[in-house]
């Protein structure tokens, strides 16, 4: 393991108004790794390390970097970045040379404020990887196969591939993020070189906080509407969704079956709520346990659970076939997780979903959808169309 001479420092929490906003518009694009949550912003500034790539359990390679940049009377180091969705893939992860933290985005009243207006915004060309109809006869076919009883659900992605002839702002682009939905996940981290990861999802994978582990899968989605009356028809309808609570429980199954052997205790409600987006209702279950081993990191049941049902499939392993078969594109860090852990254990990784990936003078956003027996090609692809919108409104551009 190669180590630089620095040792890694965490700045005192920031608690005055605005201190989230200015994490946010300390952001700088390339080496800056910015992660908020519904608990906290995090801004790391400069690498003193990176997780090298092995054979070895990627929590055992984060374990080791951490407990030997430790030092008595000193800030616990800190872990940020990205892993990707295929299992023998490099993770981007980072131990930054300076951890400044502040309260959650969503109790900061200046993250309403209205974004400075870009001049020379990019004038997007967008084409679509693959097309709908392509993507629509792959949801047929995933779908026959179902019937036959090939396996049970696999989730189905396409991509928007957008470029211009400048560079997108990234900065503006992640402040819009945070601006439409703070009490989510935003982030924006180094996915590979001259590679920014960027995007606003709102499924946490699992967290862990002392001797406590929390999981929030969300499987089952319809698209909002601006109508009141029929956005609250359609919440309705998912909630009483056959086709939906199925695809939700198989999701709920598996990551009870992968926290169960961590846990001495586990709480699964019987039956999912609803969480909403600017864009889209989801099912969601709030899964909490206690650990039976306090040594036990986040990023050990975190990588127990990806990936979940609800980004790949079940049988995972036939899912990922189905995948690499039916998608014309390679997923990178989409469907993988983001997150930071320190050198105590304690972290929080998220499902890396509504997130695009910048190069240079192009975008590729992300967009997929559970496919189970009773999914049509038509729903799913409305569904992946909506769920571009967050990004397509981050970016200024329109599908």
């Amino acid at each position: 393991m190669s180590l630089s001479l620095h040792e890694p420092t965490t700045t005192l929490p920031l608690v005055s108004p605005g201190a989230a906003t200015a994490l946010l518009e300390a952001y700088r694009p390339a080496t800056d790794r910015f992660l908020a949550t519904p608990h906290r912003t995090l801004l790391g500034r400069g690498t003193t390390a990176e997780i090298p790539h092995g054979t070895a359990p990627l929590s055992r390679r984060v374990r080791d970097t951490l407990e030997a940049l430790r030092r008595p009377d000193a800030p616990v180091p800190v872990v940020v970045g990205s892993v990707p969705f295929a299992p023998d893939a490099p993770a981007a992860l980072a131990v930054p040379d300076m951890a400044h933290w502040a309260p959650p985005l969503r109790e900061d009243p200046l993250v309403a404020l209205p974004v400075p207006h870009e001049e020379g915004r990019p004038d997007w060309r967008v084409r679509e990887v693959p097309s709908p109809e392509r993507y629509g006869e792959a949801v047929a076919t995933a779908v026959a196969r179902m019937r036959a009883g090939e396996f049970d659900k696999v989730v189905l992605a396409r991509t928007l591939e957008l470029t211009s002839a400048r560079e997108p702002a990234l900065k503006a682009m992640l402040r819009r993020l945070a601006q439409r939905d703070p009490a989510g996940y935003t982030f924006a981290v180094p996915s590979g070189p001259g590679r920014t990861l960027i995007g606003a999802s709102p499924e946490l994978l699992v967290s862990r906080r002392s001797g406590r582990l929390t999981a929030n899968p969300l499987a089952g989605s319809i698209p909002r509407s601006d109508d009141l009356a029929e956005d609250v028809r359609r919440a309705v309808a998912l909630l009483e969704s056959p086709k939906d609570l199925h695809e939700h429980a198989v999701v709920v199954t598996a990551v009870r079956e992968a926290l169960a052997p961590f846990c001495r205790s586990l709480d699964v409600p019987e039956r999912p709520t609803l969480v909403r987006t600017a864009a889209m209702w989801h099912l969601s279950t709030t899964v909490t346990g206690e650990l039976a081993d306090p040594d036990t990191t986040a990023l050990e049941p975190a990588s127990a659970l990806h990936p979940t049902p609800a980004v790949c499939g079940t049988p995972t392993e036939v899912a990922r076939a189905v995948i690499a078969e039916s998608e014309p594109f390679d997923r990178g860090p989409y469907t993988g997780m983001v997150g930071w852990q320190n050198a105590d254990g304690d972290g929080e990784w998220v499902v890396t979903i509504r997130c695009a990936e910048a190069e240079g003078r192009s975008l590729r956003l992300f967009a997929g959808a559970g496919v189970v027996a009773a999914s049509s090609p038509e729903a799913e692809t409305a569904e992946t169309a909506a769920k571009f919108r967050t990004f397509l409104h981050a970016v200024g551009a329109a599908l």
